[in-house]
């Protein structure tokens, strides 16, 4: 029989670090840390189930704190949470459960379409090409040549 690899998605460093905060425990065993750690998937797995299927009879496709606690509270395996979940408040009275309000919904801007959009690109171009020709004005003609800027192997990627 190969040895496997380690699939454990959890920082057993981390587990055992908490393994080892208790005072009774002693020295703990290569093996435990991965056990707690697919342990510890097992149970998250079945409470996003549980979480899909309290949002799935909603009609909802968002897993909210709300769905969470009243999962945690239908679901007979999962009492022991139901102290961690009691602090998550209820949806309040003239909104869903996905903390909107119904009415007072905000709507986004629509986007500037491209056509919309060219007059002030215009202008701003007008703008920079302005304040361009005023630095020009204000410097002192020179035949010395200009410091160029040094070269880089990708200069495509700079502009000056």
């Amino acid at each position: 029989m190969g040895k496997k690899s380690n699939q454990a998605r959890f920082p057993l460093a981390r587990i055992k670090k908490m393994i080892q905060a208790d005072e009774d425990v002693g020295k703990v065993a290569q093996a435990t840390p991965i056990v707690v750690s697919k342990a510890l998937e097992l149970f998250l797995a079945s409470l996003v189930d549980a979480c899909v299927k309290d949002a799935d009879a909603r009609g909802s496709k968002k897993l909210t704190p709300y769905g969470l606690k009243r999962a945690v509270t239908q679901t007979p395996m999962l009492d022991f949470c139901a102290d961690i979940v009691e602090s998550v408040p209820d949806p309040l009275e003239g909104e869903d459960e996905d903390g909107d309000e119904g009415a007072g919904k905000k709507k986004r801007k629509p986007r500037a379409t491209p056509a919309a959009a060219a007059p002030k690109k215009a202008k701003k171009a007008a703008k920079v090409k302005d304040e361009d020709d005023e630095e020009e004005e204000d410097e002192p003609e020179d035949d010395k040549p200009q410091k160029k800027a040094p070269k880089w192997e990708d200069e495509d990627d700079y502009e000056e």
